[in-house]
């Protein structure tokens, strides 16, 4: 079942909501984290089904690393908000 772009809209409110540092909060590395997390999940299950849509396979590398680049900008600068951010999306243990 193929989801609305009015749910999609208001699932990416929720996660910018959740990660925002004040109101209008888009473009912080950990809420661009968040959401590249949200999208890498959405297009990990889509490839599970659609294993030879190798398009959709390159958009999930750049994304992957692009959310690389991000975290190890958060991992240099801000270590705390490094770890708050690992531990909500549940990256690594």
């Amino acid at each position: 079942m193929k989801k609305t772009t009015a749910t999609k809209r208001d699932q990416k409110k929720k996660v910018i909501a959740k990660f925002a540092k004040h109101t209008k909060d888009t473009g912080s590395a950990q809420v661009q984290v968040a959401i590249l997390t949200k999208r890498i999940n959405e297009l990990t299950e889509h490839l599970k089904i659609n294993r030879k849509d190798n398009h959709s396979r390159r958009g999930l590398l750049l994304m992957v690393g692009k959310r690389r680049k991000l975290l190890n900008y958060l991992k240099n600068s801000k270590p705390g908000i490094y770890e708050d951010v690992l531990k909500s999306l549940k990256l690594r243990k």
